[in-house]
Order: structure tokens, then sequence, then C-alpha cells
């Protein structure tokens, strides 16, 4: 671990560790209950088509055994079906990000956080298993709960990188954050096992028992999460230092940069001196406006190479149980279990990642690389053979690969360009830059999942890898001017330093 990481660790105290895991298990519990719909996407078409049974159904009552359930004629209507619940989740996640991003800089974080996970957990529970146990099976119920769904669930992920970034300073923020963002592959891993463990009961009891643990989970935050070090009379100093001041648990105050943090220092120092005849009133600064977080330098860039890369992502997320039960003719808990691997990989991408571009002070260079090499994964991935190890090696390659510079993107990157020097003028930034950042990913996320069922349908599995590859590349022509721009100051830091030899 480099001396950086080092010297802020040793600064931090058990408050950070009460931030750093409430807030990675909100996200764990909201990507677990998110993960259980791809991981039961079999049992659903199943439910959702005509069975066997019904060419033998009694006659007296053939309407009822034969059209109550069925909403598509095969398997192919219903996969269509699907992959139009994932855009249209995805259209709606995006559009809220756009919002919640811009309310979490305005509103207490621990208000939207706690609305964000019960309300989501609650409409996944009517989605799933209400709709089950009363056999109510109907498109537009569908599509107006995954609509909710996706507004109430986007309110999580901007509020909880704005509290880790109100508590973690920039030092070490790659590798804490790295570290950090493993939340989404740990959520998947266990929505994984806890969907393919409840599917002998059923596809209604995962979707109970994610949404009621996600519910709970919610509370806990409520109770128990301090979005602010100045909730307990701390207050983030030069990065990661910690110094007291006055306790202000009647406001909220996410981001503040070093500068801003002098000038409240001053300011505290005049109001607490009795002998100055007046005191200073200093207006706290204003959240940026939805426009000033979209025009700061690298957020447009950064946004489009993760709309290309968490299409990808998410498809592997939405789409990966079924494409391994389909092409592979494994059993869908046998499925389940495998596609963990994508996460595994994803998660020592990100931490590994993350802490090479604290070593190197630069971002661009190691998503750069990684990309390029995530290329060449897809290809070697696309043409696994029928064996699980050999597939499951693949898996986590690819996913380090393409789910690292995702958690990077989405954490790290978020909170730098949240705090960089551009926004002086304004705390409250990283929501609302994070929302944008998030937002427009999630949008290619949107369309992509619609274009992957098309593609399958028409064109069969290897087509929609070539899909995959193409994306990737885009995300390293988005961001092929900072990359160019970091790689010439790496190039002048070099030569000062050889100058100075």
């Amino acid at each position: 671990m480099p001396p950086s990481c080092r010297g802020c660790l040793s600064q931090y105290t058990h408050h950070h560790l009460v931030v750093f895991l409430l807030t990675f298990f909100s996200y764990v519990l909201l990507h677990a209950s998110r993960k259980t719909f791809s991981n039961v996407k079999v049992s659903i078409s199943a439910q959702w088509t005509p069975s066997f049974q019904n060419d033998s159904a009694v006659a007296f009552s053939p309407n009822e055994t034969w059209e109550n359930n069925r909403l598509f004629a095969n398997e192919n209507e219903a996969t269509l079906f699907l992959g139009v619940l994932d855009s249209i989740f995805l259209f709606s996640y995006a559009v809220g990000l756009y919002l919640s991003g811009v309310i979490g800089d305005r509103v207490n974080l621990r208000y939207v956080l706690c609305v964000g996970l019960c309300g989501s957990a609650v409409v996944e529970f009517v989605f799933g298993t209400v709709t089950e146990w009363l056999h109510i099976y109907n498109v537009y119920v569908y599509c107006v709960l995954w609509v909710l769904n996706g507004l109430l669930q986007s309110a999580v992920w901007p509020s909880v990188v704005a509290v880790m970034g109100n508590w973690f300073g920039k030092a070490g923020r790659g590798f804490i954050f790295g570290l950090w963002s493993a939340c989404a592959s740990v959520g998947n891993i266990l929505g994984a096992f806890l969907a393919s463990s409840m599917l002998k009961y059923g596809y209604e009891y995962a979707f109970l028992v994610t949404s009621v643990v996600q519910f709970a989970g919610g509370v806990v935050v409520f109770f128990g999460l301090l979005t602010s070090p100045k909730e307990v009379g701390l207050d983030v100093e030069s990065g990661t230092g910690l110094n007291p001041v006055e306790t202000d648990t009647g406001s909220y105050r996410p981001l503040m940069s070093d500068e801003e943090d002098e000038e409240v220092h001053v300011y505290c120092r005049q109001q607490q001196d009795e002998q100055e005849p007046e005191e200073v009133q200093v207006e706290p600064p204003q959240a940026v406006s939805f426009l000033q977080a979209f025009c700061l330098p690298g957020v447009l860039p950064y946004s489009l190479a993760y709309a290309c890369l968490k299409l990808v992502n998410y498809s592997f997320f939405f789409w990966l149980p079924f494409y391994l039960s389909n092409n592979y003719k494994w059993k869908e808990a046998e499925a389940d279990r495998l596609s963990v691997w994508y996460d595994v990989g994803g998660i020592i991408g990100a931490t590994v990642q993350g802490l090479i571009s604290d070593l190197m002070g630069k971002r661009a260079p190691v998503l750069a690389l990684s990309l390029a090499l995530a290329m060449g994964a897809l290809v070697g991935y696309s043409r696994s053979p029928n064996d699980q190890v050999i597939n499951a090696v693949l898996l986590a390659t690819t996913g380090f690969f393409i789910g690292g510079p995702s958690g990077m993107i989405s954490s790290a990157i978020s909170a730098d360009l949240g705090r960089q020097e551009a926004v002086r003028g304004s705390q409250e930034a990283l929501a609302t830059v994070t929302g944008i950042v998030d937002g427009t990913g999630s949008i290619g996320a949107a369309a992509g999942q619609y274009l992957v069922s098309l593609i399958e349908s028409n064109l069969g599995w290897m087509s929609v890898f070539y899909f995959f590859i193409v994306m990737t590349g885009g995300s390293i022509m988005f961001i092929s001017p900072l990359l160019l721009k970091e790689l010439r100051s790496m190039w002048s830091e070099r030569r000062a330093l050889q100058r100075q030899l």
C-alpha cells in the first residue's frame, strides 16, 4: 500500500468505518434485490408462456387454464419483453439519477437514501411476490411497477457516493473507493445465491426474501448513518485529516474543498472570539445547478464513456444467467452460481486498478489499458467451451477488465469530478455530478438491454459479443482526450524531474 494510503488510513476514526460499512451494505442490498430479477428470468419466462400441460387441459375450463398467466405465445416473445422491462427500468433509473443527484445536494442524504431503499423494496415485493400470489399477470402493471422501481432506486447511488465523499478526502481515494465500489458486485453475488437457494420454492420467494432484507437495511441506515463529519463535531481537512469544529446537527453540508475548509475555520474562530466587535456573517455556498455540473471539465467525456461501458456491464448483469442457461443448457441454479465469477473479477479489478491509479496519480491511462484488454477478454469469453471451470476463469477475467473501470468511473472518478478546482464556489456538487455520470451511463445501458434481446433473437449470442466489443472501444474513444492530456502531463512531470536530477 502506498504511503499516501497508509497516512490517510491512520487518521480515520470508527465513524469512518461505520459510514463505510453502512453505505457499502446499502448498495449491496439494493443490488442483491436487483440481481434477483435477472437470475429468475428463466422461471418468469416459463410462467408467462404456455406449458406442455396446457395441451391436455380439461375441457370445462380451457380459458382459465390457458389464458390466465399466458402473456406471450412463445419464449422469444417473453425474452423480448424481459429486455423491454430492463430498458424501462434503466431509462426511469437514468431520469431519476438526474433528479435525485440535484435533490441529494439540497436535502439530507439520510432521508433520500432511506426513501430509495425502503420504497424500492416495497415495489419489488409487489412486482415479484404479490402479483404471483394473487395471479395478476398484466404487462401494464409490470411496466408501471418497474418504472417506479427505477425512480426509487436512483436515489441510492448519488446519496452513498456523496456521503463517502464527505467522509473520505482525496488522498487514497482510488484505493478506498475502488474497494468500496465492490458493493455492487458483492450485492450481485449475494443476490445470485439468495435467488438460487429460493428458486426451489418459486421465484416469488426470491423476491420476498431480498425485498424484506432491503427494507430492513433502509431502516438501519435511517437510524445509524452519519452523512457528514460535522454531525459529530469533526471536519475533513487537507483531504483526510480530522479536526474538531462546532457540531452542526441542524444542517447538512456535503462536500467542501480544502480552500472552503479554511474559510469556515476562520469564520468559526471569529465567532468564538468574544472581543470581536462584530460577527462576521458568511453565507454557506450554494449547490451547483444541473447545467453547471454538466459543464464541469471531464464530466461529459466520462459520462459518455460510462454510457458505453455500463451498457456492457449491465448486459452481463441482466443477461448472464439467462445466457448460461440457454447457451450451455445448464440448470438455472448452476448458471446463477457461476455468474458470480464475473462479479468476483469486478471486485478485484476495481480495487487493484484504483490502487494503481493512486500510485500513478492518474486515472485515464489505467482505464484505457483495462478497456483495451477487456476487448480481448470479450473475444476469449465468447468462445468459451462447455466447461464450467474454464468458463468461470474467463468470466472472472472479463469482469476484472470491465467491472474495474466501471467501478472507478462511478465512484472514485465521480468524486474527483465533484471536488475539482472548478467547484470552488459551491460545496454541494458531488451528488449532482454523480447523478449525471451514472444517469448518462444508465441511458446507454437502457438502450443496450433492448438491443441485446433484439440482436440475440435475430443474430445469436456471438453477434451480441461483437456488439459489446464495439461499445468497449467506444468507451476508449470518449476518454481519449483525457488520456492524451494526462499522458502529456506525465511526460512533462518526468522531464521536469530529470532536469532537477
